[in-house]
């Protein structure tokens, strides 16, 4: 544009000289008028301060100014030429590489919540991508390497590509720490399995019920959806229990239960491992934390045929905190555990 608007410019300077030629002929054309007549003209002309020294100096200066106009817009020209071609080499390098990292962490969260083969076949499938991550680093230090160019040459927009090089950056260790950590998450579940005893059918029906229940697909479930499994698992929850099993699955309060959670609460749930600190901790959330818990308590919390049995076996309370039909919970825990025929 500027450009167009200096040519413009420049076409209007043979008509300007021409009028200038013109005024200086009058100017010599009253010279020689007065010499001709003898006629002594005063030093300046009261009509005009203009002078026709004036008028050369400026035609000087404007026969200077031009071809430097001329060259400071080929220079721009030029560095303008050379940015858009920077912005468009990064561009096309930037919007590959993000799709991709995005297309891959699609691909690692697919094959985390996948029930093909065993545990061995995705943790070597992802391994696989592990590698094809490694071996795509190449490809992210290109794509610094012409961000410091565009840095470099002062350039903040680019037209052709959604992606900067902060979106790369993050998606890249995004990407690194999901491939990381979902690695580390099956072989966790491999070694629960081994030590648990849990066959793969098992851990495949555990897969199916988390993923059933994982409404969002995202390999993680929420309260409510992990509420849902859990009584589709034939569990029978009051609030207390709930808590208590949150407790366990969602140690940090997040709000959210993972897969190797759940298949770690399923496999001490599955197996006779219960120690009476634990049974006493289930029973101390059941009764609100306190030393001692009712009858109604334990019916409100528990399914009808457990709660009669708790109450038929468990001793009054002694403690000095005591209230009328208090029952130990404690020591009917520590019986539970040492003997069998109870």
């Amino acid at each position: 544009g500027l450009i167009s608007a200096h040519d413009q410019f420049k076409s209007t300077l043979p008509d300007a000289d021409r009028e200038r030629e013109a005024i200086l002929a009058i100017h010599k054309e009253a010279q020689r008028i007065a010499e001709s007549n003898h006629i002594k003209l005063s030093g300046s002309n009261p009509y005009t301060t203009v002078t026709p020294q004036i008028i050369n100096s400026k035609w000087e200066k404007v026969q200077q100014l031009v071809p430097k106009r001329d060259h400071a817009l080929l220079e721009e020209q030029s560095k303008q030429q050379s940015n858009e071609h920077l912005r468009r080499q990064f561009a096309s390098q930037a919007n590959v590489v993000g799709p991709w990292i995005q297309t891959k962490m699609e691909e690692i969260g697919r094959i985390s919540i996948e029930m093909n083969g065993t545990l061995e076949d995705q943790l070597s499938h992802l391994k696989q991508y592990e590698r094809s991550i490694v071996d795509y680093k190449p490809n992210l230090d290109l794509l610094e390497q012409q961000h410091q160019l565009i840095q470099e040459a002062l350039i903040f927009d680019n037209k052709h590509t959604n992606y900067t090089m902060e979106h790369i950056r993050v998606g890249w260790e995004q990407l690194l720490t999901t491939i990381a950590r979902t690695i580390n998450e099956v072989e966790n579940q491999i070694l629960t399995r081994d030590a648990k005893g849990i066959s793969q059918e098992q851990m495949q029906e555990f897969r199916a019920s988390f993923n059933h229940f994982d409404k969002k697909q995202t390999g993680s479930m929420d309260s409510d959806d992990f509420r849902a499994l859990l009584i589709s698992t034939g569990y029978s929850l009051g609030e207390a229990e709930f808590n208590r099993i949150m407790s366990l699955v969602d140690p940090n309060h997040s709000g959210l239960v993972t897969f190797q959670a759940f298949i770690d609460f399923m496999s001490r749930e599955t197996t006779d491992t219960d120690t009476a600190d634990q049974v006493i901790a289930s029973f101390k959330v059941l009764a609100g934390d306190k030393n001692f818990i009712t009858a109604e308590e334990l019916r409100r919390e528990l399914p009808p045929d457990q709660a009669e049995y708790c109450i038929a076996r468990m001793a009054p309370y002694q403690g000095p905190d005591a209230v009328p039909g208090a029952l130990d919970y404690k020591s009917f825990s520590t019986a539970l555990y040492g003997e069998s025929d109870l």
